[in-house]
């Protein structure tokens, strides 16, 4: 009953200086609003990438000439595109040293693909992938009906293809024809349909389906197989022999490419880990920007609580000597206070927080990211408004409780 009492005489005295308090709470507002907006915008954005990235399959990582996420100017592009080429080669030799691996698996593909099936065709926005047949166990990919493509597809080159869900709604509206045995054209190139892949769901809001799969021979025979540089997927028996493979798989690599001791890797080792490594290291930049701006909002919030409370102490001295005098002890005078610096506080945290969660899942939504709510920052958010409302508090708070009652009820 003391608590809400105190909580009750609190509110009501916020509500008798409206523009004061307002103004108090809107510094508050503004500090945890611009870390709650920008941390919910990235939490959205590491979601989506994180849900793309785990395309691969559990346990797996690639080896590739271009880092998967390319940071830094000319120069360091400039490196990365002087590399050479991974090629069948490359792919051929690490196959037969790697007994360790569970799968490996070679790829490259090609995008802005046109695909066309008797008067039906596809924008230029289609990407065909060139696949070892262990590409399907790598990728995590799964075929409805049909089937994959083999070894015999494999070493004959054969014109076959898996098409991805998106392309079967675009190219078979006539759902009474079986598509497995039917005949397409990839840019000229007929290929006989031998599968059709299990959905695959959607990154960024944009669905993975849209894709065509042959055989990597067929593909660099239609593409020119030495101009492009090849990604090598290795997939690991289980978690604990994970990190071991990655490192044979890089000194085997060094080997092949002949890399001199000592010399920088001429290629790269991609995983689920390193990419979302590589996330948080370009986002933690906004996030102390956040940080610095929340701390001058909240440090000008904090300083404007301490001034209305000692207004507030000013104000209300008759009311302190009063309650003085018919028994209230120093604590209770001490909690009245604090409690009113913390309401103040934790009021404009609670609309910083849902401002910033709705501002923020709507930029998101703007990218297509999966909506999200960053709870470990709201807890912080929480925290960060009752450190300031203890904190700024604390002084006037101390000031009214100290007050001697008799000089109090003199106060005019």
């Amino acid at each position: 009953m003391e608590l809400f009492e105190i909580l009750r005489v609190a509110l009501t005295s916020l509500k008798a200086n409206k523009l004061r308090s307002s103004l108090t709470i809107l510094g508050i507002v503004v500090g945890i609003f611009s870390i709650i907006a920008i941390s919910t915008i990235i939490a959205m954005l590491q979601t989506s990438i994180e849900e793309g990235v785990s395309s691969l399959g559990s346990n797996t990582f690639q080896v590739q000439k271009w880092p998967a996420v390319r940071m830094g100017g000319h120069s360091e592009w400039a490196k990365y595109r002087n590399r050479k080429n991974i090629t069948t080669n490359n792919f051929d030799d690490l196959e037969t040293k790697l007994v360790e691996a569970k799968a490996i698996a070679a790829t490259s593909s090609r995008g802005g693909r046109i695909i066309k099936y008797g008067n039906e065709k596809t924008n230029p926005n289609v990407r065909v992938y060139g696949i070892t047949p262990s590409s399907f166990i790598t990728r995590d990919w799964n075929v409805e009906s049909g089937r994959a493509i083999n070894q015999q597809d494999y070493r004959s080159g054969r014109k076959v293809v898996v098409l991805g869900t998106d392309l079967l709604r675009k190219l078979f509206k006539n759902k009474s024809i079986n598509p497995i045995g039917e005949e397409i054209s990839i840019n000229g190139n007929r290929l006989k349909i031998i599968g059709i892949l299990e959905e695959q769901g959607a990154v960024f809001g944009q669905s993975q389906g849209n894709l065509a799969i042959i055989p990597l021979t067929t593909f660099n025979s239609f593409y020119g197989g030495r101009r492009r540089s090849l990604s090598i997927s290795v997939m690991a028996d289980d978690k604990e022999n994970y990190a071991d493979l990655m490192e044979v798989v890089e000194g085997y690599m060094r080997t092949i490419r002949k890399v001199l001791p000592g010399a920088e890797n001429d290629f790269e080792i991609v995983s689920n880990e390193s990419v979302m490594k590589q996330i948080k290291d370009m986002t933690l930049s906004a996030r102390i920007g956040a940080l610095v701006i929340t701390g001058i909002a909240l440090l000008a919030a904090g300083i404007g609580i301490m001034n209305i409370m000692l207004v507030s102490v000013t104000e209300r001295t008759k009311e302190i000597g009063l309650r003085k005098a018919v028994g209230a002890k120093k604590k209770d005078i001490l909690m009245q206070f604090l409690t009113e610096s913390v309401v103040l506080s934790l009021i404009g945290g609670f609309i910083g927080i849902i401002l910033g969660i709705l501002v923020g899942n709507l930029v998101g939504a703007q990218m297509n990211a999966t909506a999200t709510v960053p709870f470990d920052w709201v807890a912080i958010g929480v925290l960060l408004c009752v450190i300031i409302g203890v904190g700024f508090g604390t002084y006037p708070a101390y000031k009214a409780s100290n007050l001697d009652p008799i000089e109090a009820l003199r106060w005019e």
